[in-house]
């Protein structure tokens, strides 16, 4: 038997089994994923400390930035 276009077939009924399993293992996906979330955040942020470093030292070697001085105008 084929389908027709725009027919449709009502979704296979779920055992409780199948369900307790699904939420174990959404339980164990999700503590992975916030896991891997911790963990990227940590090194994002001794990566961002440790280029703000440099450039500190970078600026305290290069002395102060002199200010720009505006531009006259001219008619």
């Amino acid at each position: 038997m084929t389908k027709t276009f725009g027919e449709h077939q009502p979704p296979k009924p779920i055992s409780k089994a199948e369900r307790e399993a699904r939420k174990a293992f959404r339980q164990v996906d999700a503590v992975k994923a916030m896991s891997e979330h911790a963990l990227a955040e940590e090194a994002f942020a001794q990566n961002r400390e440790r280029l703000k470093a440099e450039r500190l030292a970078r600026e305290a070697a290069a002395g102060p930035v002199p200010k720009k001085q505006p531009k006259a105008k001219s008619k």
